[in-house]
């Protein structure tokens, strides 16, 4: 059999991205990046963790420091190898899986499932916008999810080039948003005393559930922050592309993941704790955002609640862009306006039953997804010495191996399992069982690529 037979002609057609067309940390990765980030369905629940006090339970120090240490292990274990992978390659995610998961194998995963969980993101996405579109629009936010959804799924398909040019504008709203609200609480956060919030909260609650210890608040913000970022994280295989050497690729994610992670959720933690220590640690939430009527006024806050959900849409056509991508990639012969209708859909159903309102779940399983994917792959990078060695035939055994097993740990805390850290708990699991693989010989053979005429 001919080396182009052994390989689906997504490989063997796939073309690298040129230098020519690559480009400045600044003016791709870190910006794009920072752009996520910088959107609010992130940022508002940085101090939340479902017992009292939240994160913010042994201070806001802790909070913060708990906080950067998420952010290096989204930099560094997460986005830097498939970043690497993709700025030596010049090849995109699915190209680049196929070394891990297999010619066939890379087709699904993590291609096609890259696509199927932006319906995830979509779903949370068009919740909290439409409730915060409804302050202002006298309409059910129920109709406005669904008009919510329908639009971004159109606009994702047919025009995302538009949208982009408005992304580069509209992710300045959540910061002005941020530093302002910053402004208006930061006199009290030396006041701040954990110990008043969680007393309040259990009294508001009627409970008397324990506060997070130290170990606790590490745990849940690595949860919370890498579970959010896993998916961005693969797909820095992508942004890589456009880089034009380890520099680019290096700046790119420290500026545009660390430093955004730092800046949009340290100030969101900033905001709960000056607004408790002003008010003897009694606040009506733990989110920054639901937050915004108590600190600006309930008029202000209806205004710059919609904007913050006008500037959530450009995220939302990119989810949408992304599974589109993806769907025409692994499902060339379906009409992509079928594939991604079905999975708006399904995104509207999660946002109107209310299912996409728990981000954290969201996150968990999105984390649990791809936490096993980026461990493998930093792994594949080690072991190949920082080279691509080109895709692997068929279903690479170690790949899939490794994923199933790295999920089914990132799952157990559905299973009321508790699994601290879980999504960081799958890229281990992921990481350890690819390098066993590889060692006992569970890897296919590597089938060279054709050489370009």
């Amino acid at each position: 059999m001919s080396i182009i037979n052994q390989l689906p002609g997504y490989i063997t057609s796939a073309v690298p991205n040129p230098q020519s067309n690559r480009a400045p940390w600044y003016k791709n990765t870190a910006p794009t990046y920072a752009g996520i980030f910088l959107w609010f369905v992130f940022w508002q629940d940085a101090a939340k963790a479902g017992a009292p006090g939240g994160t913010l339970s042994q201070g806001l120090g802790w909070a913060l420091l708990s906080l950067a240490v998420a952010a290096v292990v989204c930099h560094v274990l997460f986005y830097l190898v498939p970043g690497l992978f993709g700025m030596r390659t010049g090849l995109p995610l699915y190209i680049v899986g196929t070394s891990t998961f297999g010619a066939t194998g890379g087709f699904i995963m993590p291609g096609f499932l890259m696509g199927v969980l932006q319906f995830g993101w979509l779903g949370v996405n068009i919740y909290f916008s439409a409730l915060a579109l409804s302050a202002i629009i006298p309409v059910d936010a129920r109709i406005l999810m669904v008009v919510w959804g329908i639009l971004a799924a159109f606009v994702g398909l047919k025009g995302i080039q538009y949208v982009a040019k408005v992304a580069t504008y509209l992710p300045l709203i959540p910061l002005v948003v941020l530093l302002w609200l910053t402004a208006k609480t930061i006199g009290n956060v030396g006041s701040f005393d954990p110990a008043a919030l969680i007393a309040a909260q259990q009294v508001a609650a009627k409970t008397k559930a324990l506060p997070l210890d130290s170990i606790g608040v590490l745990a849940a913000m690595l949860t919370y922050v890498v579970g959010f970022f896993a998916t961005a994280g693969a797909a820095g295989v992508d942004f890589g592309t456009n880089s034009r050497d380890d520099k680019d690729v290096k700046m790119g994610g420290l500026i545009g993941i660390a430093l955004a992670i730092l800046v949009t959720a340290g100030l969101s933690l900033v905001i709960v704790a000056g607004l408790a220590g002003g008010s003897k640690g009694i606040v009506s939430s733990l989110s920054s955002f639901e937050l915004i009527p108590t600190i600006l006024g309930k008029d202000t806050a209806k205004w710059v609640m919609f904007l913050l959900a006008v500037a959530a849409f450009p995220p939302a056509c990119f989810s949408s862009f992304i599974a589109a991508n993806s769907f025409k990639t692994t499902l060339p012969k379906v009409n992509p306006f079928i594939s991604v209708g079905i999975g708006a859909a399904v995104s509207i159903i999660l946002a109107v039953t209310g299912l996409a309102g728990n981000a954290v779940d969201v996150f968990k399983i999105i984390g649990a997804s791809f936490g096993p994917i980026c461990g493998a792959m930093l792994v594949d990078y080690i072991l190949s010495k920082g080279e691509w060695t080109g895709p692997r035939a068929g279903f690479n055994p170690a790949g899939w191996i490794s994923w199933a097993l790295g999920f089914f740990v990132g799952i157990l805390p559905f299973l009321k399992v508790n699994v601290p850290a879980a999504p960081v708990a799958a890229f281990v699991v992921g990481a350890v069982v690819y390098f066993l693989c590889a060692k006992m010989g569970l890897q296919t053979a590597v089938v060279p690529l054709p050489k370009k005429t």
